[in-house]
C-alpha cells in the first residue's frame, strides 16, 4: 500500500505483529550530558515531583540528560555544581571528552546486552534536547559547527542491532533544541510551552534531520519526544516514514500546540486546555501506532497498544549521584514488565551508559537477571494478549498476572520463591484442564471453593 500525506492514510497504518508481540525493549540515552552525568541526588522520580511542584522540579530535575536546561536555571544545584567542577565553559565544551572518551568504544557490546537481556528491539537518542547528533548529519546545526559525532554511531548500533536479529528504532527531539532557544530555559510549565514555539527554520532543520534518518538508517521505530513544531502537515512526514518502513511505528508524542502570544491567549488556554505535562506530551490529534506514558503502568488493560518507558534509575542519562539503591532490582524489572504486558502495553527499559559507552554494573547486573528468567518464562510474554482480568492475587497477598496465547492461559506470580503451595484467589479451572510449569514440568492442582490451589515442584 501507498500511503497518502493525509491523516485518513496514514491513520489505516496497521500495527505490526512484531511490535505487538515483542514486549519489550531497551532504550538508550547518551550524549554530551553523559561527560557530566550529573543531576541533584533525587528520592522520587520526575512524574511525582512534577505533580507536587513543577517549577521546583525543572531546578531540581533528577534527568542528567536535562543538564544544559537546568544548568541555565539561577540558583540551580547543577548550576553550582558545573561553576565548582568546569567553571564558566560552555556546554558544549563536552564534546571534545566526549568524543575523546568513546573513540574505541564497540557498539556490538551494546547489542550482545540488550539480546542477553531478552529484549526484542533497541531506541537510540540520536538527538537529544541539547541539539547535539549521533550521526555525522548532512544538516549541520547553524549555531554551533561541527556539532555532531564524527563517528556514526546510529549507523553502528543499527547494524549491531539487526545482526543480532533485533528491530532497531531512533529516538529525536523534534520540538526542543536549546542551541535554538537560548533567551530562557524550562523552569515552568509556561517555560515549557513556550520552548515548544520554534521558528520555521528550526521546522526544516528538525525535518531534515527526520527525514536523513529514515532514508539512511530505515528504524523500525519512529520516535519522536515531546512534540513538534505547530503549522507542518506531519501526515507527510508519517507518509513518506510508512512508504518506506512498511512495518515501522509511529510514537504519539507529536503533539502540535499553537503558543500563545499575548496574555489573554494565555488566560484562555489555562482555562481551557490541560495544563499536565502528560498533557502536553501524549495526544490525540495526529496519528500515532502506540501512546507512551513515563514511569506509570496503566492499572486495567488497554485496547490499544502502549509502552511504558522509564529508566532502570531515576534518570535516563547516566547519573554518578545514583548509587545502587536507586536502581530497580532485576525482580522489580520482572515485575514492571508482567504487569505492563499483562496489561496490552510493551516496556522500554532505559540504560545510560558513560561517556566512554560502558554500562554501569548497576544497570548490567538487573538487565542479566531479566535475560536469565526470561529465557524460562519468555512463552508467557512474547507474542501473548491480555486475559479477561489481567490481575488477581495469591494467599501471600502478591500479584498474580494473566497473559495468553495459542489456548493456553499463563499465570505469573510475583514472588513465589521458597513455596511449595499457592492458593490463587478467585480462579478456578475446569476438570480435566492440564497445568505445566515453565522449565519444570507438569504439577498437580485443585480448586478449594472458589480459588485454586497449586502443588509446585522443587526447583
Amino acid at each position: 500500500m501507498q500511503y497518502q500525506p493525509t491523516y485518513e492514510s496514514v491513520h489505516s497504518h496497521p500495527l505490526p505483529q512484531w511490535y505487538q508481540d515483542a514486549k519489550f525493549g531497551i532504550f538508550i540515552h547518551w550524549g554530551l550530558f553523559s561527560v557530566p552525568a550529573w543531576s541533584p541526588e533525587q528520592s522520587e522520580d520526575i512524574m511525582t515531583q512534577m505533580a507536587a511542584d513543577p517549577n521546583k522540579a525543572f531546578a531540581n530535575n533528577p534527568y542528567a540528560e536535562w543538564y544544559l536546561n537546568t544548568l541555565r536555571i539561577p540558583g540551580s544545584p547543577t548550576q553550582a555544581f558545573h561553576k565548582k567542577h568546569y567553571g564558566d565553559m560552555p556546554y558544549e565544551g563536552f564534546q571534545a571528552s566526549f568524543e575523546e572518551q568513546n573513540r574505541d568504544l564497540n557498539v556490538d557490546t551494546w547489542a550482545k546486552l540488550i539480546q542477553d537481556a531478552g529484549a526484542k528491539y533497541c531506541v537510540l537518542v540520536t538527538k537529544h534536547h541539547d541539539g547535539y547528533t549521533l550521526w555525522p548529519t548532512d544538516t549541520p546545526n547553524p549555531f554551533h559547527a561541527d556539532y555532531f559525532s564524527k563517528r556514526d554511531f546510529v549507523g553502528e548500533l543499527t547494524n549491531a542491532i539487526t545482526a543480532r536479529g533485533m528491530k532497531m528504532g531512533l529516538y529525536y527531539s523534534g520540538v526542543f533544541d536549546w542551541t535554538f532557544k537560548t533567551d530562557r530555559p524550562i523552569d515552568s510549565m509556561q517555560g515549557f510551552l513556550m520552548h515548544q514555539d520554534m521558528p520555521k527554520e528550526y521546522t526544516a532543520y528538525s525535518l531534515a534531520h527526520l527525514n536523513e534518518l529514515i532514508k539512511e538508517y530505515k528504524p523500525s521505530i519512529l520516535w519522536n519526544d515531546i512534540a513538534f513544531p505547530y503549522g507542518y502537515n506531519l501526515n507527510e512526514l508519517f507518509a513518506y516514514y510508512y512508504n518506506t518502513v512498511t512495518d515501522g511505528v509511529i510514537n504519539d508524542r507529536w503533539s502540535q500546540i499553537k503558543v500563545p502570544q499575548t496574555e489573554a491567549e494565555w488566560i484562555a488556554f489555562s482555562q481551557n486546555a490541560a495544563s499536565g505535562l502528560g498533557e502536553m506530551m501524549h495526544n490525540n490529534t495526529t496519528h500515532y501506532d502506540f501512546v507512551t506514558p513515563e514511569y506509570t503502568i496503566y492499572p486495567d488493560v488497554k485496547n490499544y497498544k502502549w509502552e511504558t518507558t522509564r529508566a532502570i534509575g531515576r534518570s535516563f542519562g547516566f547519573n554518578r549521584t545514583e548509587c545502587g539503591a536507586d536502581y530497580l532490582t532485576g525482580h522489580e524489572v520482572i515485575d514492571m514488565l508482567v504487569k505492563t504486558v499483562s496489561r496490552n502495553g510493551n516496556l522500554l527499559l532505559n540504560f545510560g551508559p558513560r561517556a566512554d559507552g560502558t554500562v554501569p554494573f548497576e544497570q548490567v547486573k538487573p538487565l542479566l537477571e531479566v535475560g536469565a528468567w526470561l529465557k524460562v518464562n519468555g512463552e508467557a510474554i512474547y507474542g501473548t494478549i491480555p486475559n479477561e482480568v489481567p490481575e488477581l492475587a495469591d494467599d501471600h497477598g502478591h500479584s498474580v498476572c494473566f497473559t495468553k496465547k495459542d489456548g493456553a492461559v499463563y499465570l505469573i506470580v510475583l514472588c513465589s520463591e521458597g513455596r511449595r503451595q499457592i492458593t490463587i484467589r478467585g480462579f478456578n479451572l475446569k476438570d480435566g484442564q492440564k497445568v505445566r510449569m515453565l522449565g519444570a514440568g507438569p504439577i498437580t492442582w485443585r480448586n478449594e471453593g472458589a480459588d485454586l490451589v497449586l502443588d509446585l515442584p522443587l526447583i
